[in-house]
């Protein structure tokens, strides 16, 4: 898969805005610089703040195929840029190492995350999950993913199922099956994603468990624990699919959501789900709920 990239300048009070325009359009990623040196990153910036220069240089990641043209005109015409949007092709070299350090760690209560080529060992006890990077999004060390997985490694019992929605580099649906899952599912539109998943699914040993494919391939299924870490436009849109493939009484954890965010998700799901709740980690959060029982209603 090719990759391009879109680089453009704004006001540090315009941060808000671009990045609304850039989710609408669908980037994969999104890096901040110092417009006046470039010699400070934020690679993934706490939400809700800003860094404190005063013109940032911002760095947005979409797929190769993505005609960029309008959003660059769009971006140019509302007044949030200063001066022009750029768009280049990205060589793979510079997309596979764009922040895909893995540093081996322990996760919540039984989880040890690391590298394909990690030297360290693990804890006794401790659960392991091997991750190769590839071409894939989900280091595990991002808040986002390490909310998730907390909820993962809380929920899963011996011989559950689940379903991992946006699975980038199948961080979460493995871990569920180290967890002791019985079949998992995992699902992107990113083609590189599924190769990823499946690589990675072979190193831990838990291939012949998993389901991956896009989302028009997943097949009907219902099953007991759902996770989706993408972003809260997404899984607004989502909920009904979500319900549809919950049994009754499943449960399921969104992240990818800020705290602004939290009331327009569970206000999606509140037809079809009951027993909300809330965890947080540097700004980002998780909500999660359980599917109503269609029987009782509750």
């Amino acid at each position: 898969m090719t990759w391009q990239q879109l680089t453009f300048r704004v006001a540090a009070g315009e941060i808000e805005r671009a990045e609304a325009f850039l989710e609408l359009a669908g980037a994969a990623s999104v890096a901040f610089d110092d417009a006046g040196n470039g010699e400070h990153p934020v690679l993934e910036p706490a939400p809700g703040t800003s860094p404190f220069w005063p013109a940032v240089a911002i760095r947005a990641l979409f797929p190769g195929e993505v005609d960029l043209r309008p959003l660059s005109r769009l971006l140019e015409t509302s007044g949030v840029t200063q001066g022009a949007v750029t768009i280049a092709a990205l060589p793979e070299r510079d997309w596979r190492t764009a922040g895909h350090t893995i540093h081996a760690r322990p996760v919540a209560r039984r989880l040890w995350l690391q590298p394909a080529d990690g030297l360290e060992s693990p804890p006794d006890g401790r659960t392991v999950v091997t991750l190769n990077m590839g071409l894939a999004f989900g280091t595990g060390q991002h808040a986002t993913t390490e909310l998730c997985l907390e909820w993962l490694d809380a929920n899963i019992h011996a011989g559950a199922t689940a379903l991992d929605y946006g699975c980038g580099s199948g961080v979460l649906a493995i871990a569920a099956l180290k967890l002791g899952a019985s079949r998992a599912w995992a699902v992107d539109n990113d083609p590189q994603a599924v190769t990823a998943t499946l690589a990675n699914a072979g190193v831990n040993g838990v291939a012949e468990r998993l389901w991956v494919g896009s989302p028009e391939e997943l097949p009907s299924v219902r099953v007991e624990y759902l996770v989706a870490n993408i972003l809260a436009g997404p899984l607004t849109a989502l909920a009904d699919t979500f319900a549809a493939a919950l049994q009754p009484g499943g449960r399921i954890a969104l992240s990818g959501i800020l705290a602004a965010q939290r009331d327009r998700i569970v206000a999606a799901y509140a037809a079809r789900f009951v027993d909300f709740a809330t965890a947080e980690l540097d700004g980002w959060l998780r909500v999660e709920a359980r599917l109503r029982d269609s029987a009782s209603g509750e």
